[in-house]
């Protein structure tokens, strides 16, 4: 039996793939463990920088294993939720490479990337109300912060699917591609992120989804107490060594 979430390495990037075309990628228990092992040695490894979350054979996601989920199979990891990414994602940056479906738990788990490339034909939905069932793994949280709230209300509520190209006109999707396309674009922007400096990229996202739920008056403290140890870091004095000298800096993630 292959191995249900392949990962490969291109520079500072890890490729993680959804492996099962069988089932659409359908999230089952060894999806979520593979996607949390995955995202675990992203985390753990000074020289990956940025993560991109894909699925073999021309889709990203159908959502949860139905069948499976019948039977008694959990397709949560603990710490982590569904799909071993919902309720803790990497804490390195990680963008979604989305051909064909990204739905149900496949749009909560393209939801839970920092950045979304998609094919132009890629469809995105949360039909869980179709099923009697309710869109529990970040998709109502996550959703009306990405796009407006009544065109969000409008997706969670009717179920339907929604082409890459509207979800890019909404602010969802980053970048079109054409069918086919989309890792080679999502490896091409995950480089481009990874010429920077890594602890840089982490702290700095990290900023930004915390930020959300600072008060004003406690923003900067909170901001301080993850930056300034980047400030403080080698990577902190490569980097202007780097420019003085006209060459391109060597980051060590220290």
């Amino acid at each position: 039996m292959s191995e249900a979430v392949l990962t490969e390495e291109d520079g500072a990037v890890l490729v993680i793939t959804i492996n099962r075309p069988e089932a659409r990628n359908a999230v089952n228990s060894a999806v979520a463990q593979g996607i949390a092992k995955a995202l675990d040695e992203l985390d753990s490894r000074k020289d990956l920088s940025i993560g991109i979350l894909t699925g073999a054979g021309g889709t990203f996601c159908a959502g949860m294993d139905l069948k499976g989920f019948l039977t008694g199979d959990n397709p949560t990891v603990e710490g982590r939720g569904f799909a071993g990414i919902v309720e803790r994602p990497a804490a390195k940056p990680l963008i979604a490479a989305v051909e064909g479906f990204a739905l149900a738990g496949g749009c909560e788990v393209a939801l839970s990337c920092d950045m979304v490339v998609a094919a132009r034909d890629a469809q995105f939905g949360l039909p869980e109300p179709k099923r009697g069932l309710v869109a529990a793994g970040g998709g109502l949280l996550r959703l009306p912060q990405r796009i407006p709230f009544h065109i969000a209300m409008e997706i969670a509520l009717t179920g339907d699917k929604y082409p890459a190209d509207r979800m890019a006109e909404l602010g969802f999707v980053n970048r079109l591609t054409e069918t086919g396309g989309a890792l080679a674009a999502a490896k091409e922007l995950a480089l481009k992120v990874a010429e920077n400096a890594p602890l840089a990229l982490a702290a700095t996202k990290k900023v930004i989804v915390e930020s959300a739920d600072w008060t004003a008056d406690e923003a900067f403290a909170k901001q301080n107490d993850i930056v300034i140890p980047v400030f403080g870091s080698q990577d902190a004095m490569e980097g202007p060594a780097a420019f003085a000298e006209k060459r391109k800096p060597v980051w060590k993630g220290e």
